[in-house]
């Protein structure tokens, strides 16, 4: 080799090594200084990130979510025993991640991605659990509607694409089966459903589970489940995890509907984090920083522009409230950070009124603009004419005479509350609903108002066998023309003759 080659390769070597600044891998390992019911502070761990996953040796891992000077406070994922005094923690430098996309359509996982279902789980994309609400400046007015095939809430309540509705009510009033049979009703939609269950027992998990697979709905539903044996730092992560799932659907461009099923137990899971951590306590012990819990989750609900997708994620949070308190603190918070809200009532659903939403405490905040126009011609004065019926029916149990306007509206606001008696498990089309209700404005149902309930299903069932041309026009325009409203009135005459006939034989 010649010696100005020798020279550059010499001089090549030298000036490499000049720039080369060594950059040593720090590896910091803490240790478990104190542990108890699921919460470890940890010393000598600095640099960590709020939110950090933690490893433990063992293998357990943890969640830093405190941060002082002295240390990093983290609750446990699972398995609680393995982790004493003296235990070996390091820091991962990453936040809890859960998969996303279409490969969980039909499975149920934990908050943290892991399968329940027993199949395993082979995905290739993930998100953070915890991200940032889409910029005002990204969404689009709510204005399509989410069909929820209940005939109280889509004519008098109704709910948009985009929308973040509260169901609130006491405990066993119908706050989840309104919620399924919504998940239900997409059958037939193009959204995709996330039942999202927070604290609940595994056999009911179980049983919803069975629920949507017999109705064929599991197939478009994802089910993210933090059971009641789970840790709080589980529970807590649930929702979050639900709406990262949901955020990976949306930048697809698809429509989501997420269930948060309930979100009192997810406040209560925060609050025993936040005891345990020795945060100060505020109203009802619960953190002063509850509200954000929640208004960060349910901020990154969105209807998106078409520049961003155009998708949207819907949310329908539950809470449960104890002896109709709609003013305690969780409720109140969470109903300042909906656009609305269906209040269940415990009477009506005792007095056979199911679903038993309370029209006169339930409310839309979107309203109108996420309504058919079919239904919304013959939505216009239900919740007047409800309002004064409940009204004047609790003036006239005192026995005192009537006229026979008063006695008309009894009638007829009986008639109403008949109709909107519905099963679990059996949502309306958009068609059979605006038929009942053009039944109901044209007293077809006179023939026998006490059994109104048991004459919806009748009508039901004629309209599908002779009016299937006809439905198929309005599920798919969402609009009924005066020609169209002529044909059904003719056949809903006609079946009220079928009906007067059938009675006279009788």
């Amino acid at each position: 080799m010649t010696e100005p080659v020798q020279e550059k390769i010499s001089s090549y070597l030298k000036r490499q090594i000049e720039a080369f600044h060594p950059a040593p891998i720090v590896y910091r390992r803490g240790k478990v200084a104190k542990v108890g019911d699921g919460v470890v502070r940890v010393t000598d761990l600095p640099d960590r990130l709020y939110g950090e996953l933690l490893e433990f040796d063992g293998g357990v891992f943890g969640m830093a979510l405190d941060l002082t000077e002295d240390g990093v406070g983290a609750v446990l994922m699972d398995n609680a025993d393995a982790v004493n005094v003296g235990t070996g923690v390091k820091g991962t430098g990453m936040v809890a991640k859960v998969p996303v996309g279409d490969i969980l359509l039909g499975r149920v996982i934990d908050p943290i991605g892991r399968p329940l279902d027993g199949a395993p789980l082979m995905a290739e994309d993930y998100l953070p659990v915890e991200r940032t609400a889409p910029a005002i400046m990204d969404r689009r007015p709510v204005d399509k509607p989410l069909e929820t095939g209940i005939l109280a809430i889509d004519s008098m309540i109704p709910i948009g694409r985009g929308q973040r509705e509260l169901i609130i009510g006491d405990r066993q009033t119908g706050k989840t089966t309104i919620a399924l049979d919504t998940v239900i009703n997409q059958k037939h939609s193009d959204v995709i459903c996330i039942y999202c269950a927070i604290g609940q027992k595994a056999s009911v998990i179980a049983q919803t589970m069975n629920t949507l697979r017999a109705e064929g709905a599991m197939h478009y539903t994802v089910i993210v489940a933090a059971t009641a044996s789970d840790s709080p730092a589980m529970q807590y992560l649930a929702p979050y995890a639900a709406a990262s799932v949901a955020e990976g659907f949306m930048r697809d461009g698809k429509d989501v509907l997420v269930i948060y099923d309930d979100l009192s137990k997810h406040a209560v899971a925060y609050r025993t984090m936040s005891l345990l951590l020795h945060r100060p306590p505020g109203r009802e012990a619960f953190p002063g920083d509850v509200f954000y819990l929640h208004s960060r989750l349910l901020e990154r609900s969105a209807c998106m522009n078409e520049e961003n997708g155009g998708g949207s994620i819907t949310a329908i949070p539950i809470i449960e409230t104890m002896g109709g308190n709609m003013s305690a603190y969780i409720p109140t918070n969470v109903i300042s950070i909906t656009d609305g809200q269906i209040y269940l009532e415990t009477d009506l659903f005792h007095n056979g009124v199911r679903p038993a939403v309370n029209t006169g405490l339930s409310v839309s905040r979107v309203g109108r603009a996420a309504q058919h126009k079919a239904m919304r011609k013959v939505a216009g004065t239900l919740r007047i004419e409800l309002s004064q019926y409940r009204e004047m029916a609790v003036f006239t149990r005192f026995g005192s005479d009537v006229d026979d306007a008063t006695k008309r509206m009894l009638i007829r606001g009986h008639t109403l509350t008949e109709l909107l008696k519905q099963p679990k498990t059996r949502p309306y089309t958009l068609f059979e609903e605006v038929a009942l209700l053009t039944a109901y404005h044209h007293n077809i149902f006179d023939v026998s108002p006490e059994d109104a309930d048991e004459f919806a299903p009748l009508l039901t069932a004629y309209l599908r066998e002779q009016c299937a041309e006809l439905a198929e026009a309005v599920n798919t325009s969402g609009d009924l023309s005066e020609a169209e409203e002529a044909e059904l009135i003719r056949h809903l005459e006609r079946f009220k003759e079928m009906c007067l006939i059938h009675g006279e034989h009788q």
